[in-house]
């Protein structure tokens, strides 16, 4: 049996709500038939976003959404972005499938899906090909409340109040496709840039500093030592991959290996989170700093006939766990990982949602989201879970892992079972509960195979079900079909 053990005495930190955040970059149809659709088209739309994708995202309370990239944040000037459609500049989309972007989907138009979402903003700023005067005016447009050039540019353009901006990213990935530089030469480019990023007025915007690629363990260390006193948050990307890609090997054709590979990977977010966390510890010790997982999740290859450069993939059970898994791990250091964006939103890498023309599905990992959701700004409850290591030799992980809260007088726990062959009996048991349980509700998310999965002809075959749960005393019993998440609510 392996034994969930939940200290009810030992209240930690509050679950940040924003660690649930997701990503949205002009790449493949996440923007373009994902969110928006535009004001003339069949499919209904709230002034030109997509109506369905929209309820699908408030569903799930989004907290908060990235954009526009993303390598894409590199390449993106603003200003093209602004003004009648008709005028806006036509660019060619060099990182994503060489095609056309038009801008239509601008400042505006990203900020009102914001409103219409009920989340927060979350914008990367250009650092690789942008100016800082140019960033600076930026974040002036959108936040200034007086009278200056950027607030009459916007007012011309038919806003008067400003908008508020939450996290401004300064740079994305300049290790990478966001320049090539050496985390010496990125600090210092971050402490420049980041000082003209204003605060006017009342807007009080965190900003976020781009952070390690996985396991670079010096970047931290550099970017922490010279520039720390400048940042709120230090962005970190991970994804986890299944090696031995071929043209046969997509998110829905995997064999075992495959299937423990990638959650071997997707288990890996632990150790990068306590060692990143150590580190940064070194020059925040009151972990003033957040550590800003912005993109995490599955990347496959491509689905058969479609654009490479689109990173269209489907969504199976493995997927979930991989969300489960990660946002666990994410709840259990929520004293330093404060915010975390989900790559990304509708129809590329691990997508929530998939869009088909007029149709659209909730993926399995939607599902984990919906599941997940009474963590949100919950008190974290110190957990411990005894399981077994599984897998194949090549790829060892906890067949159980869980994360715990409460808030309200419930108390949340939400499981995963890796275990794609057997069936885990769990004991969750409440250590210190001095009360007594007045109900127990369980949900269950899996499917009859480990690449199950919804698709636009069967929408629900991965949907939440209702899980038997058992209790006596202080201990809640529940069996764990293979492959699956289940979230499960104590009220006392």
């Amino acid at each position: 049996m392996d034994i969930v053990s939940i200290n009810c005495k030992q209240k930690k930190n509050k679950i940040s709500a924003d660690i649930y955040g997701h990503f949205s970059e002009h790449l493949g149809r996440c923007i373009y038939g994902g969110f928006w659709v535009g004001k003339d088209s069949p499919i209904p739309n709230i002034d030109g976003y997509r109506k369905d994708v929209v309820e699908a995202f408030k569903e799930i309370k989004i907290p908060n959404l990235r954009w526009p990239g993303g390598c894409f944040a590199d390449e993106y000037h603003w200003r093209d972005g602004i003004g009648p459609k008709e005028t806006r500049k036509r660019m060619i989309n060099t990182h994503w499938g060489g095609v056309v972007e038009d801008n239509s989907f601008g400042t505006h138009e990203f900020l009102g899906l914001c409103e219409l979402l009920g989340c927060k903003p979350y914008i990367n700023g250009n650092v690789g090909s942008g100016t800082v005067q140019e960033m600076s005016e930026w974040v002036e447009y959108i936040t200034f409340d007086g009278e200056s050039p950027m607030s009459k540019l916007r007012e011309q353009n038919g806003r008067k109040e400003p908008w508020k901006l939450d996290f401004f990213g300064v740079g994305n990935e300049s290790w990478g496709c966001g320049g090539n530089m050496r985390p010496e030469y990125y600090s210092d480019l971050y402490r420049r840039y980041q000082t003209y990023v204003r605060q006017y007025g009342k807007n009080k915007i965190f900003k976020i500093a781009c952070g390690p690629n996985s396991s670079d363990w010096n970047w931290t260390e550099v970017l922490m030592k010279n520039a720390a006193q400048f940042m709120d948050g230090l962005s970190l990307h991970h994804y986890s991959i299944a090696p031995s890609w071929d043209e046969k090997t997509t998110a829905a054709e995997f064999n075992e290996e495959q299937y423990y590979m990638l959650l071997r990977n997707a288990s890996y977010m632990e150790e990068l989170v306590t060692r990143h966390d150590k580190i940064m510890t070194k020059y925040d010790p009151e972990k003033r700093i957040a550590l800003v997982v912005d993109e995490w999740g599955s990347w496959h290859a491509v689905e058969k006939d479609t654009n490479p450069g689109f990173l269209y993939q489907q969504n199976t059970v493995r997927d979930a766990l991989v969300a489960g898994i990660t946002l666990n791990i994410f709840n259990n250091h929520s004293d330093r990982v404060r915010i975390a964006n989900i790559a990304q939103a509708v129809n590329v890498l691990q997508s929530p949602v998939l869009t088909e023309g007029a149709k659209m599905i909730k993926t399995p990992t939607w599902y984990v989201f919906h599941m997940y959701m009474p963590h949100m700004d919950a008190e974290l409850l110190n957990s411990m879970v005894t399981t077994d290591t599984i897998g194949t030799e090549e790829s060892k992980l906890n067949a159980v892992t869980a994360s715990a809260s409460i808030k309200d007088g419930t108390y949340t726990a939400t499981l995963t079972n890796a275990d794609l062959k057997s069936e885990r009996a769990v004991s969750v048991r409440l250590e210190g509960f001095e009360g007594k349980i007045s109900s127990v509700t369980a949900k269950i998310l899996t499917g009859e195979e480990m690449n199950s999965m919804n698709t636009f002809e069967n929408t629900s075959a991965v949907i939440e079900k209702e899980l038997k749960a058992e209790y006596d005393g202080n201990c809640v019993s529940v069996k764990l079909p293979p492959h699956s998440v289940a979230v499960i609510q104590i009220k006392a």
